[in-house]
């Protein structure tokens, strides 16, 4: 019998990742910040690339290696991007320069994303990534949701949690709202949905009304 396994472990493996994004990569691990997979990225870059998106929204900065294959499949975009931590935005700040990317074209709010979010303007954003602290995962959707445009796409990295969602035995409160937020979402009407099991997993939302 065909692995799955060996299949994952391939698609991670066959992605070619920019250097720029390798360092980040390298020195986000060196820090202890887990930044997404390359082949998660490299989903988010092709997410950005179709929408051709001019405005995304990052919840949770890490190192850059998110928001650096996001703005790789849309260069021309505007990146604002949030997080707690002023340090890790100042090494992001050091790998967006590195790759090229404007100064003007990246903006860095330092705070948290529950205080930041509500001041955001309503459907303003083609792409709203949440990579953030998980136990505010609902209140972080609810903004995402909100501020994404018709026809936006939300993504969320690590919706398979550790492999734990999949597992009916698994019942800690983050492995509960994924599950419940899968569970919802694909029955709603007012999105399209779509579940990959790259890297830890990457829920895409795509917004179908207001």
């Amino acid at each position: 019998m065909a692995s799955k396994d060996l299949s994952w472990k391939y698609v991670e493996e066959s992605t070619v990742e920019p250097d720029e994004i390798a360092a980040a990569r390298a020195h986000s691990i060196e820090q202890g910040v887990e930044p997404v997979t390359a082949a998660t990225g490299s989903h988010l870059a092709l997410a950005t690339a179709a929408l051709d998106a001019q405005a995304i929204i990052e919840i949770g900065t890490g190192l850059g290696v998110s928001g650096l294959w996001m703005l790789r499949g849309a260069p021309n975009a505007h990146l604002t991007t949030i997080d707690l931590e002023a340090e890790h935005q100042q090494h992001a700040r050091r790998f967006f320069t590195d790759a090229g990317h404007a100064t003007a074209k990246v903006r860095m709010i330092t705070g948290r994303a529950i205080d930041v979010l509500p001041r955001m303007n309503e459907s303003s954003y083609d792409a709203v990534l949440v990579d953030a602290d998980p136990q505010s995962l609902l209140d972080y959707l609810e903004h995402a949701l909100r501020l994404v445009r018709v026809g936006g796409v939300v993504l969320l990295p690590h919706a398979l949690w550790r492999d734990t969602v999949a597992d009916p035995a698994k019942r800690e409160a983050t492995t509960r709202d994924f599950r419940s937020v899968i569970g919802e979402l694909s029955s709603s009407s007012a999105v399209h949905v779509a579940l990959s099991p790259v890297g830890d997993g990457l829920l895409q939302i795509v917004k179908r009304a207001a």
